[in-house]
């Protein structure tokens, strides 16, 4: 029995141990600004937006639309982009992977696409930065049209 147990517990230590390592940058990744003391250190990036939500309007279902968010590094060392998540899907960002000088503007490229959507639609983009915090969210918005049919041979949809 006690042979069963060593051989089981070995089996479970090997299963374990050869999970593969996460390649995943997370806000952990980012330096933390705050020295020990609770004052914050002086040399830090900074990222300051033109606009921080954009609202592309009335479009049409189906469309793909685009916005650069223009931001500059107002901070005192390079700023650093190590990841840009969209909400869902449908919200593709892009984002430079060269560090921001200070001094320097760059942009956050968003591309929508609301095919299946309709009505009002709000996304966000979480950007993974050195900043402090660390996370910074973008929004786009949209109220999303579906075009009606021009086929003459449909009857029209009443609505009580």
């Amino acid at each position: 029995m006690k042979a069963l147990y060593m051989v089981f517990a070995t089996g479970m230590l090997l299963a374990t141990s050869c999970t593969p390592e996460s390649k995943e940058v997370s806000t952990n990744d980012i330096s933390n600004s705050q020295t020990a003391d609770g004052s914050a250190k002086s040399s830090l990036p900074d990222m300051k937006f033109e606009e921080e939500t954009h609202d592309f309007g009335r479009i049409t279902q189906g469309e793909k639309v685009a916005f650069a968010f223009k931001f500059k590094n107002t901070g005192s060392s390079n700023l650093i982009i190590s990841a840009a998540n969209g909400s869902c899907g449908c919200t593709i960002p892009d984002y430079p992977k060269k560090p921001i000088a200070p001094g320097e503007e760059a942009a956050i490229d968003v591309v929508f696409n609301s095919e299946g959507k309709s009505g009002l639609a709000e996304k966000s983009v979480t950007l993974v930065t050195n900043c402090e915090p660390s996370t910074k969210i973008i929004y786009i918005k949209a109220n999303i049209i579906v075009p009606t049919s021009t086929n003459s041979n449909e009857s029209p949809t009443f609505t009580h």
